[in-house]
């Protein structure tokens, strides 16, 4: 599987020309959430391809289980990606949120990374939505928990809602500097300080 993992990381590369810098950051083999904000099916796999392969190997995505639970995609997300699936809000019947949580800090026991797209579905590419509280709530379970964001471009131009091929286009991959969740910080000022900080990377 390593090999398979090599050669989608190279074709992720590839297809998307993704250009990757790190500002005030550097990639870490410590635990780390990469977040980042969510445009396409493509942007797990790119911003899992563009870490260092010994980082990479260690980053475990978080995905939507009804879109990745089944056959070839299940498979490849499951034993190239190491993904963790979680269910939806809008499954039926709906989820218990706790489990979520409880699965994400099972999967990085005490060495994994995850990558998690804190808006919870894919958006137009125009602007970040409000974040989701999981991102939150991960962090109150591991308080010390270093976060890194990570702004994605054009990848809903390389692979659009609603459409299966890939088309090639230049991309670019924005790592900013770690944040923390702070001590007594609430719900709701932490999850606008994250959001702020990955659009601050928008246009640097």
């Amino acid at each position: 599987m390593n090999i398979l993992a090599g050669l989608i990381a190279g074709a992720a590369r590839l297809i998307s020309g993704v250009n990757v810098r790190w500002i005030d950051s550097e990639p870490d083999p410590r635990q780390t959430v990469y977040f980042a904000n969510h445009t396409s099916h493509l942007d797990f796999v790119v911003l899992w391809s563009s870490l260092p392969a010994a980082i990479r190997a260690r980053a475990r995505p978080v995905a939507a289980q009804d879109y990745w639970e089944r056959g070839l995609r299940r498979a490849v997300a499951v034993n190239v990606f190491h993904a963790v699936l979680v269910a939806r809000r809008q499954a039926q019947p709906a989820p218990d949120p706790r489990e979520a949580i409880d699965h994400m800090v099972e999967a990085m026991g005490s060495d994994n990374s995850l990558i998690l797209f804190p808006e919870g579905t894919r958006g137009t590419g125009e602007e970040v939505a409000a974040f989701k509280s999981g991102l939150y709530y991960l962090c109150q379970r591991k308080p010390e928990l270093r976060l890194v964001p990570g702004y994605l471009s054009n990848l809903n131009r390389i692979l659009p809602k609603g459409e299966f091929l890939p088309v090639p286009f230049i991309s670019r991959l924005t790592f900013g500097p770690p944040i923390t969740l702070k001590a007594d910080e609430s719900k709701a000022e932490f999850l606008e300080r994250a959001r702020e900080t990955l659009c601050r990377l928008r246009n640097l």
